[in-house]
């Protein structure tokens, strides 16, 4: 009959375990599906920073000086370029700065705004992400 008595005190103690640890896994699981999520972002947005730049140091103007051609970017083409670019691929990104700092490389700052996919307690409901790409004209 003691037998008997410690096998009932045993009975169910181990569902508030079984619980705890499923709530940590779904926990862990949705934290990792925001995580990836963010990731994501980041790599497109650096992506479109390459494009955008890529786009800015094609803005070229062709100069011909004492005979000899050679490419001058300025600023404006490079802004202008990479917003046209921006404008045509990504509606949630915007251009924060632009410039061609030697007049051959294109330099283009973009960004946005990540917002999680499953909102939980443990990821803030937002993160301003920024990407820097330069990219040089072909010609010099």
């Amino acid at each position: 009959m003691g037998h008997r008595t410690m096998r009932r005190d045993d009975d169910g103690s181990i569902l508030p375990l079984t619980l705890a640890y499923g709530i940590l896994a779904l926990v862990t699981v949705l934290i990792c599906v925001d995580a990836t999520s963010l990731y994501l972002a980041q790599k497109r947005l650096d992506g479109l920073a390459d494009a955008a730049a890529l786009a800015g140091a094609d803005g070229f103007t062709l100069v011909v000086e004492d005979g000899e051609a050679r490419a001058a970017l300025t600023d404006a083409d490079v802004a202008d370029e990479a917003a046209a670019l921006l404008g045509a691929v990504a509606v949630d990104v915007a251009v924060v700065a632009a410039s061609a700092p030697d007049g051959l490389s294109a330099r283009v700052t973009v960004a946005t705004r990540w917002t999680p996919p499953i909102l939980t307690l443990f990821v803030p409901d937002g993160v301003a992400l920024e990407a820097t790409a330069t990219s040089r004209t072909a010609l010099r």
